[in-house]
Parts: structure tokens; sequence; C-alpha cells
């Protein structure tokens, strides 16, 4: 698991190897990953958008940016958690996300960045 703590906010990350499919006469490689949001903060934040950078093995770079998370924008309180899962599909049996949350402070009406540490993605029989 890995953890980042931004402005009180705090993110963790678990991943899972979910399996191996072919596609257009390719491997394509599912991992799944949870992500906890938790409010260490004083005030009430809300989770308005996403921007992911995933890298597999093989240099390819995909950039994801949208509204919310798993079509939600949840409003955290003060010592309140947000959890969900999601996952991603790459072309090797290794790589790597990370990015950020554009979020609201509901007391000062600020927009900031909540950073999503780097983490990693590996299928386990591809490891020595």
């Amino acid at each position: 698991m890995v953890q980042q703590v931004t402005r009180g906010i705090k993110i963790s990350v678990q991943t899972d190897f979910e399996g191996t499919f072919y596609k257009n006469n390719k491997t394509h490689y599912a991992f799944g990953y949870k992500v906890t949001i938790e409010n260490h903060s004083k005030d009430s934040v809300q989770l308005n958008s996403r921007h992911w950078i995933i890298l597999d093995a093989l240099n390819q770079e995909q950039e994801i940016v949208g509204e919310g998370v798993i079509g939600k924008k949840p409003v955290i309180n003060p010592g309140e958690s947000h959890t969900y899962s999601s996952g991603c599909l790459l072309l090797s049996p290794f790589g790597a996300m990370y990015g950020h949350y554009k979020m609201v402070d509901f007391t000062t009406t600020k927009k900031f960045d909540v950073v999503i540490p780097t983490f990693k993605l590996s299928a386990p029989f591809a490891m020595n």
C-alpha cells in the first residue's frame, strides 16, 4: 500500500493483479486498485475531478482526465473517508500509475490539488 497526505487529505492505494486476457491478438494484463481518501483537515472538501497518468513497461503512456470518481463527486467531511475501486489494463505485466484529484474546500471555496502517489502494478508471475 502507498500513502500520501496533501493539505490534510490522505490518499491510500492498494493494488491487485486480476488476470490476463487476449484481445486483438494481444495479451492484456488487468489490474485493480482501491483508493481510500481520508479527510484529516478541519474543513469539508469535495472531489470534483481526477487526472491519472498510467505507464506500462513498454513505454506506453495513457492520460485519463475526468469528472469525479466512478460517477461520483464525493463530499468528505472532517474525520470521514471515501473508498472506491477501479482498474486499468496494460499491455505489459508491469506498470505504474500516479496523478492528482482536484478538490474544493467548502470553508474557503478554494480549489486545490491532492497528490495521488505513484503506485506500482505488477503481475506476480512475472516477478523474480
